[in-house]
């Protein structure tokens, strides 16, 4: 059976391919992420569709940054579509905006902290401020919180610390950057196990190609599954 912690990232080319692996994760999987890589590959209708017809959850990773009336706008047009998690960077202005589009939905807003395929010079290239990641995750998390954020996205490696803030109580933590043992780390730098990143504080984890690029991607998502049930997992954030 399915675990909703993990949440599978569809990250294929088209709504078809989409579909595909859905229909080969079958109830294995209940919650999907599908981001802006698949957005021009009809991905909201995707989104609809596996909503709709098959009952699964629905994370739309959609980054969203402007002004605050293009956010709110944006955010309040999402909303019309019924999505689980909405994601938004994490700058208060932003969150605030979201918050007042999604008014009255059951949409959760979720701030993107600093994204798990960065690093340190990857912050000094961008004149980010100078401050250990963790730091600056924490400080991102709080404001967003405070902004009104439902949760945030932030790398297994800074959720003990987001889960320990007096802004968290009550908040979503989603982490990406999660890898099961053995598999390639791709383009992620700050990375964790599933059953780490569950005992560190995170409510959800984020999967995408150690799943749906394995050679028999069901048995590679129910394994995770079953490590998220294990021992090694326990953690007192559950519900």
């Amino acid at each position: 059976m399915s675990d909703d912690r993990l949440i599978v990232a569809l990250d294929v080319p088209s709504a078809i391919e989409g579909l595909h692996m859905a229909s080969a994760l079958g109830d294995t999987v209940s919650f999907y992420k599908i981001g802006l890589g698949m957005l021009t590959g009809g991905g909201l209708a995707l989104a609809n569709e596996l909503k709709q017809d098959f009952g699964k959850r629905i994370f739309l990773d959609m980054k969203l940054f402007d002004i605050g009336a293009t956010v709110e706008a944006a955010v309040r047009g999402l909303a019309q579509f019924d999505l689980d998690f909405l994601t938004v960077h994490g700058d208060p202005y932003v969150v605030r905006a979201a918050k007042e589009g999604a008014a009255g939905k059951d949409l959760k807003i979720l701030a993107v902290t600093i994204l798990t395929s960065l690093d340190r010079a990857d912050l000094d290239a961008a004149l980010i401020r100078p401050g250990d990641i963790p730091e600056l995750v924490t400080t991102r998390a709080a404001r967003a919180f405070e902004a009104g954020a439902d949760g945030v996205i932030a790398s297994p490696n800074e959720a003990a610390l987001i889960r320990a803030l007096p802004e968290a109580e009550g908040k979503l933590i989603v982490t990406p950057g999660v890898r099961p043992v053995g598999t390639d780390k791709g383009d992620q730098k700050r990375i964790a196990t599933p059953a780490n990143a569950v005992a560190a504080g995170a409510d959800h984890i984020v999967v995408g190609r150690p799943i749906h690029m394995a050679a028999d991607p069901k048995a590679a998502a129910q394994s995770i599954v079953d490590e998220l049930r294990s021992p090694q997992a326990k953690q007192p954030n559950i519900g």
